[in-house]
């Protein structure tokens, strides 16, 4: 196994380009995920990689071997890159059975029959479908389909592993198992995977690393820690969970951090600040906010107004003068006037042009 790599690829339809001058590297057995909207050019990436598009320029490598360079004009074909590939609809053939669904690719690459029935039951019962060999895709479930299109993937030991949002025709419920159960095996097998999703929990609980994409840019790239607690961008601060975004004016500044004011006059000490510009956005995520029985330092008066019940927690909009914003509380709170905390250090700060841009 080696790394792969992706140098300045641009994918360009007619006027559109879908993906522009991306760059990333990634590591042997990672499991790296590609976030974002809809038309964001993640899959499009990905499909870059496997072959079946083909990009303007740049290049792609696994190791040693080139799969596509603009300069060279060089261009692998899917079937010589050793890639599994797992599509959002499994594409399982619906008159074979799940061995024979395995098997299919097996023989195209002339594998004997011996080793070949050694290799279907290995991948078998890597994703626990030993006992439904003999089944067609219409007399499994969803999750069953799932973990066939799995197998036949892993069947011929493919060097990479890509996954076009696998999971998102399972329910809630079986999408967050199969999501652990993916992880463990992906672990267990130190097969370096791309995945692809607009789940943003989703990639946070599967990935080691994430590749957040915008309008066929990457946005950032980052653990889903960092990811979640150290945006870089208003965009990448909306997507990835849930922020509020208060305008407000530096007022002050120094190297650990900047006092800005909002709208109402209140005062807020943050932990970043912009070099260039006194018009800013401070990002911060409604769970971050607390309620306090009285006014003091980043604390605002607030009206506490409508709550919705989450489960987990209770969310309500509480408004501070001409805007509004959320908090996230672990239990019922009660309408009317009180007081809001808003720790300095789970702030960012964005300059209110780039934010707003951002977020577009």
């Amino acid at each position: 196994m080696a790394d792969l790599v992706l140098q300045n690829l641009s994918i360009v339809y007619g006027d559109v380009t879908a993906v522009e001058d991306v760059s990333l590297t990634i590591p042997k057995g990672e499991f790296l995920t590609l976030l974002g909207p809809s038309g964001c050019g993640k899959s499009t990436t990905l499909f870059a990689i496997a072959g079946l598009n083909h990009p303007t320029s740049g290049r792609i490598a696994l190791g040693d071997t080139v799969f596509y360079d603009s300069r060279t004009k060089v261009s692998v074909p899917t079937e010589r890159r050793n890639i599994g590939l797992v599509f959002q609809s499994y594409a399982l053939w619906p008159h074979k059975t799940v061995a024979e669904n395995l098997a299919f690719p097996l023989q195209l690459r002339r594998v004997n029959r011996a080793d070949r029935d050694k290799a279907i039951r290995e991948a078998l019962e890597l994703v626990e479908m030993g006992p439904y060999a003999e089944r067609y895709p219409f007399e499994l479930s969803g999750g069953q389909q799932q973990r066939v299109a799995l197998a036949r993937a892993l069947v011929y030991r493919p060097s990479l592993l890509l996954l076009d949002e696998p999971l998102s025709n399972l329910d809630a419920k079986l999408r967050e198992r199969a999501r652990v159960w993916l992880r463990e095996l992906q672990e267990r097998l130190n097969v370096t995977t791309i995945y692809v999703t607009h789940d943003q929990s989703e990639a946070l609980a599967v990935s080691d690393r994430i590749v957040v994409m915008s309008m066929g840019h990457v946005r950032q790239v980052g653990t889903p820690r960092e990811i979640y607690e150290s945006p870089k961008d208003a965009f990448v601060a909306d997507f990835i969970g849930s922020s509020n975004f208060l305008e407000g004016t530096v007022v002050d500044r120094n190297e650990t951090g900047a006092s800005v004011r909002l709208p109402g006059g209140a005062v807020i000490q943050t932990t970043t600040a912009p070099t260039t510009t006194s018009d800013v956005v401070i990002a911060v995520r409604p769970e971050r906010i607390s309620l306090v029985s009285e006014g003091g330092e980043n604390t605002l008066p607030v009206t506490v107004g409508a709550g919705s019940y989450l489960g987990a927690a209770y969310q309500y909009e509480v408004r501070q003068s001409d805007f509004a914003f959320r908090i996230q509380t672990d239990g019922p709170v009660a309408a009317g006037n009180a007081f809001v905390r808003i720790p300095a250090e789970a702030t960012t700060l964005f300059p209110r042009e780039a934010a707003m841009t951002a977020e577009t």
